[in-house]
């Protein structure tokens, strides 16, 4: 009796798992298993909705573009954020208050309002332009180009990069800077050798987070950008619902599934290793 009553105990966590478990499978697993059903079997049974991808110039050119893009957006992310967090990290009660405000309080506009605030600004005859041609400088082409995408999308998924760095940057004991600067050791120095490989697990699930969530990204794309910044999500919408062609729509998104898949199946054992490194194995 004991024991049966220790294995009940020890399976109430996995219990509680049971009912989101059970949306999960329902929101994604099964219309996951439609799209992969549809792509193979729509307009008829076989490959031809994967030969026709792999054989159309533009699928592949805007595939490379979505991960370029993604690689991009979360490039710039971790630049903007790494100091933000930071800040967060070290600041007191009542600034650390404001700042996690500030990170959150996008949340609560819709991703469409956000998209169209940058439209307005970063438009020809936008505040953006204005401001340079005030101040001496060209206008600088920024709506429907890869560089506004790169803009609008990072400033939406900012807030995915900075929580888990600010979480890491947390733990990390600051009195290890201290120690270092007694010793006479360079805060440069100090940064790169101590807080940065402690803060690097941060990095990279935000990265993480960010590369993955940009690749299926639409309405921004489809706002900001234009012809020469499409990217797959676009494609797969004109597939879907202007088309009405389920198959290679779902072609295309299970490429795009499979590719990050193989992407971070690549990147996890440097990731796992990098983590190590910074004691995160401890």
């Amino acid at each position: 009796m004991p024991n049966t009553s220790a294995q009940h105990a020890a399976r109430g966590p996995l219990y509680l798992t049971l009912p989101a478990l059970a949306v999960l499978l329902l929101v994604m697993a099964v219309p996951l298993g439609v799209i992969v059903l549809r792509s193979f079997s729509e307009p008829e049974l076989g490959l031809a909705n994967y030969v026709w991808f792999f054989q159309t110039k533009v699928n592949l050119t805007v595939l490379l573009r979505t991960f370029s893009i993604s690689f991009w957006v979360t490039v710039c992310c971790v630049l903007a954020a790494y100091p933000y967090a930071f800040a967060m990290s070290v600041a007191g009660p009542r600034l650390r208050l404001a700042l996690i405000m500030c990170v959150l309080v996008p949340f609560w506009v819709s991703g469409v309002v956000r998209t169209l605030a940058w439209v307005i600004l970063l438009q020809d005859s936008g505040v953006i332009n204005r401001t340079l041609l005030s101040l001496g400088f060209d206008k600088v082409r920024l709506i429907r180009t890869q560089l506004g995408v790169t803009i609008g999308m990072t400033q939406v998924l900012l807030p995915f990069m900075i929580m888990p760095l600010y979480a890491v940057m947390r733990s990390i004991d600051l009195r290890l800077l201290q120690a270092a600067r007694s010793l006479g050791a360079h805060p440069v120095k100090t940064f790169f050798q101590i807080y940065l490989p402690l803060s690097l697990p941060g990095v990279f699930a935000g990265a993480t987070i960010v590369f993955i969530l940009a690749l299926g990204f639409y309405i921004t794309p489809l706002l900001l950008g234009g012809p020469q910044s499409t990217m797959l999500s676009t494609l797969i919408q004109q597939q879907v619902l202007s088309l009405l062609n389920w198959g290679r729509g779902g072609a295309m998104g299970v490429v795009l599934l499979v590719a990050t898949f193989g992407i971070l199946a690549i990147a996890s054992p440097f990731m796992k290793r990098k983590y190590q490194m910074s004691g995160g194995s401890r």
